[in-house]
């Protein structure tokens, strides 16, 4: 091998050395931030009155559906997934408010098992 091709060839390893060291170190990625959703506050009032609803359950995860705007008032969409002992369901829950002063109206809960 010449000096050449050697120098080439570990100039090349070091490269990849130290692409690998950040690409995988994740201490050196940069996140961007995030911006914090419409209907973040909606979705702690969801998960509030559903633990308050289902005391025994554990909420496993949620879904914001969508939010619906009719007229005067406003109806924020979520589907959490909960665990209650070995059996696992679905709760659609709608918070109904008016969109101008943002006071609760109405809450409901609808279980479903798919």
């Amino acid at each position: 091998m010449t000096k050449t091709t050697f120098c080439f060839f570990y100039c090349f390893l070091l490269t990849m050395g130290s692409l690998a060291f950040f690409s995988l170190n994740p201490s050196v990625v940069i996140h961007a931030e995030q911006p914090i959703p419409e209907y973040a506050k909606w979705s702690r009032l969801a998960m509030q009155k559903t633990k308050e609803h289902y005391p025994k359950a554990a909420i496993i995860d949620y879904l914001h559906v969508g939010k619906e705007q009719t007229g005067s008032f406003a109806v924020e969409k979520f589907k959490l997934w909960l665990r209650s002992g070995e059996q696992e369901f679905g709760v659609f829950v709608n918070i109904e408010y008016n969109p101008k002063t943002e006071e609760v109206m109405r809450i409901t809960f609808k279980e479903t098992f798919h």
